[in-house]
């Protein structure tokens, strides 16, 4: 297979990446074979694989701009992935275009590409690191320039806890970054669940990413709430993502299909 040059030579085009095939699912054209070939296995598993991407996607704008109106000017988006349409800083840079947004990821292509994308904006840079570290994420002079952690920042982990595992401890995890927030910051997060999904779906769909470097990790509701352990959560709490604050309330009918559930949590005074 042909190299495109935007693929630094460090990666394996033909081992399947979590965050290239959720660019496969949102339309995108950052994705090897080998991640189409995956994600196309996990529609013949969970035909509304596509469909929970966009639902997510959705939830991280509204998520956002919600954040933004609210007064949040500095934005933490760890596990950001490819960039697509509808990113952090689009959102909240059209809101007030002074707003900072930092992005994390562990996949070198992910992060190639957001330094193409983020070329020329001084407000907005990538990091490459996992959340499993986040003190180093805490440290990285990156992150030290551009967000001042004494004002409230919005943490954004969307789309990554199901890709950590309980031995990571998640709890532990989410404390560490919550312990360096200041009063005021929010954490936003979701992840698949299980609720509502036969034990054969789970089953497949945990068999399809064994393929990947990140196997899953499904969590229901209660396991997603406990981990917003120190934050209040935002109306209407832990849901299904559609549910969260949707544009109209068509857009939330059905919503258990998109299999993603999602909340939003303030750190208190």
């Amino acid at each position: 297979m042909q190299r495109p040059d935007w693929a630094p030579d460090t990666i394996d085009i033909e081992r399947p990446s979590v965050a290239r095939m959720y660019d496969y699912y949102l339309g995108g054209s950052h994705n090897f074979a080998a991640d189409r070939a995956a994600a196309q296995a996990m529609v013949a598993a969970v035909p509304e694989a596509p469909l929970m991407a966009q639902a997510n996607r959705a939830f991280l704008r509204r998520a956002v701009h919600h954040l933004a109106e609210a007064g949040v000017r500095q934005f933490l988006d760890i596990g950001s992935g490819i960039p697509t349409v509808g990113n952090v800083h689009e959102i909240a840079q059209r809101i007030d275009p002074q707003s900072r947004v930092v992005y994390v990821d562990v996949d070198p292509v992910a992060v190639a590409h957001s330094r193409e994308i983020l070329a020329g904006n001084d407000r907005a840079v990538v990091v490459q690191e996992d959340l499993r570290n986040p003190e180093r994420i805490l440290a990285d002079p990156d992150v030290r320039k551009l967000l001042d952690l004494s004002q409230p920042v919005a943490v954004m982990i969307v789309a990554v806890l199901h890709f950590v595992s309980d031995s990571d401890r998640p709890a532990e995890l989410l404390r560490a970054l919550r312990d360096a927030l200041a009063p005021g910051s929010y954490l936003v997060l979701s992840q698949v669940s299980d609720d509502g999904r036969s034990g054969d779906e789970r089953a497949e769909a945990e068999r399809v990413y064994q393929r990947t470097d990140n196997p899953l990790w499904i969590r229901n509701r209660a396991e997603l709430t406990a981990l917003f352990d120190g934050f209040e959560l935002v109306d209407p709490g832990v849901v299904w993502v559609p549910q969260w604050r949707p544009d109209t309330p068509e857009s939330a009918e059905d919503a258990e299909r998109a299999a993603f559930m999602g909340g939003v949590g303030r750190l208190g005074d």
